[in-house]
């Protein structure tokens, strides 16, 4: 199973930035895709952005549009997930997590396989 390990949330006010990385070590598969989820209190966990192996396409649900990047090194196998004019209601606690064996975009949580820890996002001034 893979490993993954996210980092960088925190508190920022409302129209920062933070920049959420997420490490990730034993891929039994070339193919797989990276996403980034998001679960604020009392609600349902939410995809947010991802990005596939194959040929990097990512994509993005439509409340962070324009705000929000997904990247790669692929040096260093971490993936990181851009932050900016943050809003109050970003608030949540963020997931990276993967799909191995799948090409093409999807933020279908039953699709990933293994999850990481989670990282607390708050956005308040």
């Amino acid at each position: 199973q893979v490993q993954l390990v996210e980092s960088g949330g925190g508190l920022v006010q409302p129209g920062g930035s933070l920049r959420l990385s997420c490490a990730a070590s034993g891929f039994t598969l070339d193919y797989y895709v990276i996403g980034w989820f998001r679960q604020a209190p009392g609600k349902e966990r939410e995809g947010v952005s991802c990005i596939t192996s194959s040929d990097g396409s990512t994509y993005y649900t439509d409340s962070v549009k324009g705000r929000f990047t997904i990247s790669r090194d692929n040096a260093k196998n971490t993936w990181y997930l851009q932050m900016n004019s943050l809003k109050p209601e970003d608030t949540a606690v963020y997931y990276c997590a993967t799909a191995e064996g799948l090409i093409a975009t999807t933020l279908l949580s039953y699709e990933y396989d293994s999850w990481g820890q989670g990282t607390q996002v708050t956005v308040s001034s």
